[in-house]
């Protein structure tokens, strides 16, 4: 089994990548081989609308542009199962995780009859973090959150979310212009619920990287 793990948040050590960190745990508990990539590492763009992935007799569900993304691209294609994680920023993910996806479903996509090139099966987890409690992401974001879920339905497996809500967003509040959260509360929520997140994320882990 081989899983691919992208973080797309430009932190590397803060909540979205612990959460990813502690599923790959999990994958590789299970039997994975494992291959962990920061996005914010990266340099590469969405769609730039090529055209080169829709001409006839070319190779499908390949990104012709020459970039850092476009080889991760046939990789996420030949895995077993892929994790993707991203803070929500107003909203919705990062930019990077948004041109990802632009790249990777516009590559199989058939502009012939919209149907779908692709036909392996990727097992998909999406993992979410946000400062946002959970009643704000059900009352909100979640409708945003199932838009994404179906984006990565067309790797034709399972897809699994996993938001983690109310994070710690710095240690130290008092260095910012923060007054809006109670950072005793933050804290606390790091201390008791961020821990049952790992825990959850870890669990997804084992569930689709099991060989």
């Amino acid at each position: 089994m081989k899983t691919i793990i992208l973080n797309g948040s430009p932190r590397k050590n803060w909540n979205t990548a612990q959460a990813l960190q502690s599923a790959q745990k999990g994958a590789e508990s299970a039997g994975a081989e494992t291959e962990y990539i920061d996005l914010y590492d990266l340099t590469y763009t969405g769609c730039r609308s090529c055209m080169a992935c829709k001409r006839k007799g070319a190779e499908r569900c390949h990104c012709f542009w020459k970039d850092d993304l476009s080889p991760i691209i046939d990789r996420i294609f030949a895995a077993d199962a892929l994790f993707v994680g991203s803070p929500i920023y107003l909203g919705d993910v990062t930019s990077q995780v948004h041109a990802l996806i632009e790249r990777l479903h516009f590559c199989a996509l058939s502009y012939d009859d919209y149907s779908n090139y692709f036909t392996g099966k990727v097992d998909v987890g999406i993992i979410l973090t946000m400062n946002a409690p959970r009643q704000i992401f059900d009352n909100w974001y979640h409708a945003k959150a199932e838009e994404l879920t179906q984006s990565f339905s067309a790797l034709n497996g399972r897809v699994e979310l996993l938001p983690c809500c109310d994070t710690l967003q710095v240690k130290d509040y008092s260095k910012f212009n923060m007054a809006g959260f109670n950072e005793e509360h933050k804290k606390e929520m790091r201390e008791k619920q961020f821990p049952l997140d790992l825990e959850k994320a870890f669990q997804m882990g084992t569930r689709l990287g099991r060989a």
